[in-house]
């Protein structure tokens, strides 16, 4: 009940609302300016002193009651429209309570049609922007985005599925949405100097920008997604910084919290800079890869951002194909042992891995992978035994098995027999004995040879059982000889 009331009960919309934007409680309440706005990842409790060096000072706004429509751009002279951009820019500084939807109506569509205004005269170029008027407008936008997110209504201790999970959705998004668009048209915009822009879009604001992926709006993860890709693609100074901060992001949510609302959209964008990364692989790129990337197989809510993960290690192995025994190794390292859902997940990805592995490479990892297949095959849970034996559907992954069929025969032959023999599945037991006859056809000897040591080890089992039986049937007629004198009854 407390998080609901923190979060001001804020649910997705349903069709017949006649409120598009699913406004509440603002986390920025008031009706007055932020002079100092300051979000860390500490946001969700107790908020920290502001930051000296990026405390965003803005100029005061005018009075609540003094909140009136300025002149539209087309409507003054060519030399008076920096004044009143500066002037637009003040205006939009003013912070409103969305918890009612009635209270200040008119003065949140003055400020809605304002920013609107400002992004189509960025948007069109019909002025140059002066430095004073980046400085006023990135100022105007770190007092708009940065604030404190609201708690998280999930722990993290229990998964969740987020496609039944309905988002929170931010009820300050008339606004916010407009002012992330204003901030997307600076940054792309081609008459944006990065020299002079960089000393505003500096790593302070880079660094408040990526603690805002956490929130739990998709729409603003979306934005900022798009947002910091272009930054990282315009500014080249930011780039090792953009990389090391979305690391430390990325060893926080693996080593402390596993919990963090927009690790997909990190690793969306880490695809993409993974794609540009030069030959050959730098050592910082490999380490990110072993120590960041790899990790993230192990935290619970890992079907979230899964197929963004997998993205980014394919790419990886199809940048340098030596990293796939590394990339192998991680997984096996990582590999659930009662989760069957994330066992599904880790197969697919082994299949793209394997796919663009070499034979070398398979060669030094092929004894414990086919080890941990075996176990998949005998698996009691049908999707992880049937995606399993999907593996033998690939040709390239059929190839290398084929050529190291001597080693891999041997450890898989068991799990073939077991599922022919036992398992409970018909599809399951279908696709066995497909893949049995794959392996006959492929080497008729080494399959004989796999049969009779195969069935030597069965009989020495049931030599073993024979004994056991014996020696607990001898027990029992002693005992029933001696009319269980010493028998101790409780």
């Amino acid at each position: 009940m407390l998080r609901k009331i923190m979060k001001g009960g804020h649910r997705k919309p349903s069709k017949s609302d006649d409120n598009d934007f699913g406004f509440g409680s603002a986390p920025n309440s008031g009706s007055g300016p932020a002079n100092n706005v300051v979000v860390n990842h500490s946001s969700r409790a107790a908020p920290g002193p502001p930051s000296p060096r990026y405390g965003p000072t803005v100029i005061a706004p005018p009075p609540m009651n003094a909140v009136e429509p300025l002149p539209f751009f087309r409507d003054v002279p060519v030399s008076e429209r920096p004044n009143l951009f500066l002037r637009k820019l003040q205006l939009c500084c003013f912070h409103f309570d969305f918890t009612d939807t009635l209270k200040s109506m008119r003065e949140k569509e003055i400020k809605r049609q304002t920013l609107l205004e400002l992004v189509d005269f960025i948007q069109s170029g019909s002025g140059k922007i002066t430095e004073n008027c980046q400085e006023e407008m990135i100022k105007m936008v770190s007092v708009n985005i940065f604030r404190c997110l609201p708690p998280h209504e999930n722990t993290g201790q229990e998964p969740t599925d987020p496609e039944e999970d309905e988002p929170y959705l931010e009820p300050s998004w008339p606004h916010l949405q407009l002012v992330y668009e204003l901030l997307l048209r600076y940054v792309v915009m081609s008459d944006t100097d990065t020299k002079v822009a960089k000393r505003y879009v500096d790593h302070s604001f880079v660094l408040k920008l990526l603690d805002l992926f956490d929130s739990e709006d998709p729409r603003e993860r979306e934005y900022l997604k798009t947002i910091l890709h272009r930054i990282y693609g315009k500014f080249m100074v930011h780039r090792p910084f953009i990389r090391k901060a979305i690391n430390n992001i990325f060893y926080r949510f693996i080593y402390e919290t596993e919990r963090h609302s927009g690790i997909g959209e990190l690793l969306e964008i880490l695809g993409s800079i993974i794609n540009g990364f030069a030959l050959p692989m730098k050592e910082e790129h490999k380490l990110f890869l072993v120590r960041a990337l790899i990790p993230l197989h192990k935290p619970k809510q890992i079907s979230v951002y899964h197929h963004q993960l997998s993205y980014c290690i394919i790419q990886f192995v199809e940048k340098d194909y030596k990293l796939a025994d590394t990339v192998i190794r991680g997984l096996l390292k990582y590999w659930p042992v009662t989760n069957c859902q994330k066992e599904v997940l880790f197969l697919g990805e082994l299949e793209e891995v394997l796919e663009a592995t070499q034979s070398a490479e398979f060669q030094r990892c092929m004894v414990p992978l086919f080890r941990q297949i075996a176990r998949c095959l005998t698996s009691s849970h049908f999707q992880v035994a049937e995606r399993a034996l999907f593996l033998w559907n690939n040709e390239h992954i059929v190839g290398l098995i084929a050529q190291n069929r001597t080693v891999v025969l041997p450890i898989i032959f068991e799990a073939l027999e077991k599922n022919i023999q036992s398992h409970w599945n018909q599809a399951v037991h279908g696709l066995s004995v497909n893949v049995r006859k794959m392996f006959l056809d492929m080497d008729t000897e080494l399959f004989e040879a796999c049969q009779r040591q195969y069935a030597e080890k069965e009989s020495r089992a049931r030599d073993v059982e024979e004994q056991r039986e014996l020696t607990w049937k001898r027990l029992a007629d002693v005992a029933a000889q001696r009319g269980g004198e010493d028998m101790i009854t409780v």
